[in-house]
């Protein structure tokens, strides 16, 4: 069986039926665009020099950011892990032991700050301003947000059940992702206001469309958000950039990595301090400006030292 037969009729079956659909539909994309036409050869023939070669010729080819070479190198690891447990595959993991080719780094993300939250709040109409202070405080994904349920919303905490992707609503699968989300004050504000203009309800979707479905994240974007920002000097870089924002925000006010890795129900602390937490200017000049003082101090110190002391003269 070649690479490209298992994925198409093995690997990609069982994503399908064990991960999110958003998963699926990013693995799919990612062996039709990089991998189909490559994998031609026989699963057991790849070794890691053949592995690497691959990578090589994909970020040649499509001039890929290296963090889209990254995703590849993950997928085929699983692919072949997979092999391996389905008993497909008798040798070692091919991937393991490839090293990521020279390519372009891709555009930085971006994290709102905690002001520029705060203004999108005061400038876009509800319900988008409340769908914003879910993201921005609690740090629900776009999915999250779409699928969450007035019942599992208690004034003190937010209990992530499930996610909405495209028409399918599905359960969340990780452990982290089932965490509850405390709920700061201000958000439990704004919630019970939006949730009182809908006739407060006991149960169904918090953010639901005009047919009662979770609301299109991308429409109130395009629609809402980015009309009500327009000229005032914050653009909108998407759902993600408010969850990025919260660990950054957490982050900025010394709250310790492993406790924002909780509350962004991440499985590990290494993704939220590589993905998530932006250093922000205004904490980058205030540590230049504290180490501005401590150079100072030396400084003087050192002066102080170098220069003999003058006595004074006697007065007879």
């Amino acid at each position: 069986m070649s690479l490209t037969d298992f994925i198409e009729k093995r690997y990609l079956p069982y994503i399908k039926e064990h991960k999110a659909p958003s998963t699926y539909a990013g693995y799919k994309n990612l062996w039709s665009l990089y991998i189909k036409e490559r994998g031609t050869s026989a699963l057991r023939d790849y070794r890691t020099c053949e592995c690497e070669d691959m990578l090589l010729e994909i970020a040649r080819a499509h001039d890929t950011a290296k963090e889209t070479i990254k995703r590849v190198k993950s997928f085929l690891s699983g692919t072949f892990r997979y092999a391996k447990r389905q008993g497909v595959l008798h040798t070692e993991n091919p991937m393991w032991d490839t090293v990521i080719p020279e390519c372009r780094e891709g555009e930085e993300t971006y994290a709102y700050s905690l002001h520029e939250i705060l203004r999108m709040l005061e400038l876009v109409p509800e319900p988008a301003a409340s769908m914003i202070a879910v993201a921005g405080f609690g740090g629900l994904r776009s999915g999250e947000i779409r699928g969450l349920l007035v019942e599992h919303y208690n004034h003190d905490s937010i209990f992530v059940a499930q996610s909405a992707w495209r028409s399918q609503v599905k359960k969340v699968k990780t452990k982290a992702s089932k965490a509850p989300v405390p709920v700061v004050s201000q958000l439990a504000a704004r919630i019970d206001a939006h949730l009182k203009t809908m006739g407060s309800p006991a149960s169904g979707f918090m953010f639901p469309n005009a047919v009662g479905k979770p609301i299109g994240m991308q429409r109130v974007a395009d629609e809402v958000i980015r009309p009500a920002l327009k000229g005032s000097g914050i653009e909108w870089h998407g759902w993600h950039a408010l969850r990025r924002g919260l660990a950054t925000n957490l982050h900025g006010l010394e709250v310790p990595d492993k406790i924002t890795q909780m509350i962004l129900r991440h499985s590990s602390v290494s993704v939220t301090q590589s993905c998530y937490i932006k250093t922000v200017d205004s904490q980058a000049v205030k540590a230049m400006r504290k180490l501005e003082c401590a150079t100072t101090v030396q400084l003087a110190k050192a002066q102080r030292e170098a220069t003999p002391e003058v006595s004074s003269p006697r007065i007879m």
